[in-house]
C-alpha cells in the first residue's frame, strides 16, 4: 500500500514536472512576411521574403511567403523590412537643452528620468541597439540592467559612462567656468598621465561600461577649449586604449583636429568621433587601422542652424566654433566614403534633441553616400564597429530578431526611415502600425 502510494505521488510529480518543463521549454515561432527586405548585407533589395523567427532569434530567411505550422504571422507584404537600426554615438541621459546655465538645472535623478524617456522613443523611431557615448557615471550602466531586465522599454545599450580626456579638455566638466562652479563628479573622466588614463579606464569598466570614450581634441559645445587643439598625450592615449582592449572593450575617440585625429588612429582607438578636419593622410590611416568614422553630420547641422537663428542660446564661443566647423563636418562624411573609409552611423544626439534622429541619413545622402550606403552605416558597419555582427546589424540565420519596417521604399526617399511603422527587438512587437505597445 505504501509503495503505491509512493509511486502515485512519484508519478504526479513527474507529470507536473514533465508539464511545467514543457510550458518553460515552449518555443514561440513567428514568421514574418516581408514585401521587401533589406536585410542589411546584400547590395539589392529581395522581395517577397519570409523571415522565421523562434523566441529572439532568426532562424531562417526564405524566398516567398512561408506559413510554418503553427507559426504566429505577421503580415508586412507591403512594407519595405530592414534590419533594426543601430546608433553609434548617442548620449541617453541628454536633455538637448543648449542654455549656458542649463547644465546647472538638472540633477542625477533627472538624468535617469530623461534616460528612461528617450530610451523608449528611441526604440520606437527604429533604434534597436545604441551605443551610448557619454552620460553621467551611472544613468547608463542602470538603463542597460533595467532594460535587460524588461522593467524599462528601451533598446540594447552599450554604454561609455563619463567620456575621459585631460583637464581643460572637452571632457572637463567645469572647463569655461569661472573657479569654484564645480559640476558634480566633474573629476569622473579627467585623465592627467598614462596610468591616470589606465585607472579610469578600469573604474569604467568596474562601474559597468562596456565600450570606452576618449576626448582628444576640443569640441564645439564646450565654452573654453579648441576643437583643432589635441588635449591628450600620445602617452595617455595608448594606455588608455591598451587597458580597454586588454578588457575587450571597444574605444572611440572624440576629434576635430586633425593632429588629434591621426594620433588618436596610431594610438588604437576603434573609431573617430567626428573626425571634422580629417584630409586624404587621416582617411589613409584609418583605412590601414581599420579605424572607423562616425561623422555624426545632424548634430553639426543641428548646432549650426541654433547659432544662425537662435544664437542667444548658446555661449558666443559655442555659436562661433559651430559656424565653422559644421560645412566642414558636413562635406567631410562624403570625402572619407569616397576614399574608401569605413562609416558607421551616429547623430551624438538624443531623442530630447529638436530633430529626429533618421534625419542623418538625409544628410548622409546629401554628404554623397548612396542610399543603401548610408543605411548600411547603421547595419551591418554599426554592428562590426559595436563588436557584435553575429548578433545585430543584418537579417539573417542566428541574429537577434531585431526587425523594423517601412511603409515606402527609403532606397528612392530616405526619409521613409523617419517613418518607421513597425519595431521588433528580439522577437517582441513594440511598435505595429505606428503606435508603440507598451
Amino acid at each position: 500500500m505504501k509503495a503505491r502510494v509512493a509511486y502515485r505521488c512519484a508519478a504526479a510529480a513527474l507529470t507536473i514536472a514533465a508539464g511545467l518543463g514543457a510550458y518553460v521549454a515552449q518555443a514561440k515561432d513567428v514568421v514574418i512576411h516581408a514585401g521587401h527586405l533589406i536585410d542589411g548585407v546584400s547590395a539589392k533589395p529581395l522581395d517577397k521574403m519570409s523571415i522565421l523567427i523562434r523566441d529572439d532569434r532568426i532562424t531562417g530567411v526564405q524566398k516567398g511567403f512561408v506559413t510554418p505550422a503553427g507559426a504566429e504571422v505577421i503580415d508586412l507584404s507591403d512594407a519595405t523590412v530592414l534590419p533594426g537600426l543601430i546608433e553609434s554615438h548617442d548620449h541617453i541621459s541628454s536633455t538637448g537643452d543648449r542654455r549656458p546655465l542649463a547644465r546647472f538645472f538638472d540633477t542625477e535623478g533627472d538624468s535617469v528620468i530623461n534616460a528612461v524617456v528617450n530610451a523608449r522613443t528611441e526604440l520606437g523611431w527604429g533604434f534597436t541597439t545604441v551605443r551610448d557615448m557619454g552620460s553621467g557615471l551611472y544613468e547608463g550602466p542602470a538603463l542597460q540592467r533595467a532594460i535587460a531586465a524588461n522593467k524599462v522599454v528601451g533598446p540594447r545599450l552599450w554604454t561609455a559612462m563619463q567620456p575621459l580626456g585631460a583637464t581643460g579638455g572637452h571632457s572637463d566638466r567645469n572647463n569655461g567656468l569661472r573657479p569654484g562652479l564645480d559640476m558634480p563628479d566633474s573629476e569622473s573622466g579627467i585623465v592627467n598621465g598614462p596610468e591616470s588614463a589606465a585607472e579610469q579606464v578600469r573604474l569604467h569598466r568596474r562601474r559597468g561600461a562596456n565600450v570606452i570614450k576618449l576626448m582628444p581634441s576640443g569640441g564645439v559645445g564646450s565654452i573654453g577649449d579648441d576643437p583643432n587643439v589635441m588635449t591628450m598625450t600620445d602617452a595617455e592615449m595608448k594606455a588608455a586604449v591598451e587597458t580597454a582592449h586588454s578588457l575587450d572593450l571597444k574605444v572611440g575617440a572624440h576629434a576635430h583636429g586633425k593632429k588629434a585625429i591621426d594620433h588618436a588612429i596610431l594610438a588604437g582607438v576603434d573609431s573617430i568621433e567626428h573626425g571634422t578636419y580629417s584630409d586624404a593622410e587621416s582617411y589613409k590611416l584609418m583605412k590601414e587601422h581599420g579605424t572607423f568614422l562616425v561623422p555624426t553630420l545632424l548634430v553639426a547641422d543641428e548646432i549650426y542652424q541654433v547659432a544662425v537663428n537662435h544664437p542667444e542660446l548658446l555661449p558666443p564661443t559655442v555659436a562661433d566654433k559651430a559656424k565653422a566647423v559644421t560645412p566642414t563636418m558636413i562635406g567631410n562624411a562624403g570625402r572619407a566614403y569616397r576614399a574608401g573609409v569605413k562609416i558607421a552611423f551616429g547623430t551624438d544626439q538624443s531623442a530630447s534633441s529638436r530633430r529626429e534622429k533618421a534625419e542623418e541619413f538625409a544628410l548622409l545622402v546629401k554628404a554623397g553616400l548612396p542610399p543603401m550606403e548610408a543605411i548600411f552605416t547603421a547595419t551591418r558597419n554599426a554592428a562590426e564597429l559595436i563588436g557584435a555582427p553575429n548578433d545585430i546589424g543584418s537579417v539573417q540565420p542566428g541574429r537577434y530578431a531585431d526587425i523594423i519596417a517601412v511603409k515606402g521604399d527609403p532606397l528612392a526617399d530616405i526619409t521613409e526611415l523617419q517613418r518607421v511603422r513597425f519595431v521588433m527587438k528580439g522577437g517582441e512587437v513594440f511598435k505595429r502600425d505606428g503606435q508603440m505597445l507598451r
